[in-house]
């Protein structure tokens, strides 16, 4: 079989296309694809809005294919109660912080990015959800709000491949994101794409009914948290970690469609 890599940027509508390895074997091929991938976001300062496409790599296409990771993090305060009194839910939080992670389902990291953001309902941070997050009031202050921060994640992901899914731990960060899109005016470009709970699919591989939160996920790997718990970059990218331990056969049942047009 033949393989080849696409790579595009949306710098300067710069497009690439770099065949490859017209013969030869795929562990040659998956052995320089990936290098080759981070050299290119490394080169361009993280600007180079790559996917690839890699054909021939690996036992199966989709094994190899991209997806992106995203954990968010939003304002929160101790005894789960808004400064109005009401329960904390996804209609008071504001998101502080969109994680993102892309990688493979191999779990080979291309690219990770924070996009912070400025709340406006509840501006003031608790210093539960400081300590928490990590994220200070100076660093939300000077962030924009949400359809600016999601105009630039937008950009910073470029045109999506047509087999693009997203994923996060659960359905709180799919679901969080739509009702404040919603709210807000913001219109992401993944809501538009299919999602995978990972923590379903996980449980599904598994065989774990009780203990699915992440960090159980990591132990049962015998993985280690690497970074700042509860900075959503940080989890993202710990999450991909566990990508290679996932039955991927099983993600065409269980995808999300997505539900809000954008």
């Amino acid at each position: 079989m033949h393989g080849f890599c696409l790579l595009w940027s949306c710098r300067s509508n710069l497009f690439f296309k770099v065949e490859f390895w017209k013969t030869g074997g795929a562990a040659l091929r998956a052995l320089v694809a990936w290098p080759c991938a981070v050299h290119l976001y490394d080169a361009f300062g993280g600007g180079l809005k790559a996917y690839m496409l890699c054909l021939g790599v690996g036992e199966t296409g989709l094994e190899q294919s991209m997806l992106l990771i995203v954990d968010l993090e939003a304002t929160c305060w101790e005894m789960q109660r808004a400064p109005n009194g009401d329960s904390q839910s996804i209609h008071n939080m504001e998101i502080i912080e969109v994680g993102c992670a892309v990688a493979t389902r191999k779990g080979n990291l291309l690219n990770a990015r924070s996009f912070l953001v400025r709340p406006t309902r509840n501006p003031v941070l608790s210093d539960f959800c400081m300590e928490l997050t990590g994220i200070t009031q100076s660093m939300v202050d000077a962030a924009p709000t949400l359809p600016e921060t999601i105009e630039a994640m937008n950009a910073w992901l470029g045109d999506l491949p047509d087999d693009f899914i997203w994923c996060s731990w659960g359905n709180y960060d799919r679901l969080h994101l739509e009702a404040q899109s919603l709210l807000d005016g913001a219109q992401p470009a993944i809501l538009a794409r299919p999602h995978l709970n990972l923590k379903r699919i996980w449980r599904r591989t598994t065989g774990q009914k009780r203990k699915n939160g992440f960090a159980n996920a990591l132990a049962f790997h015998g993985l280690d948290f690497e970074g700042h718990h509860h900075r959503g970059v940080d989890d993202a990218r710990n999450m991909a970690r566990v990508l290679p331990y996932m039955d991927w056969s099983l993600e065409p049942e269980l995808l999300t469609p997505p539900e809000v047009p954008v």
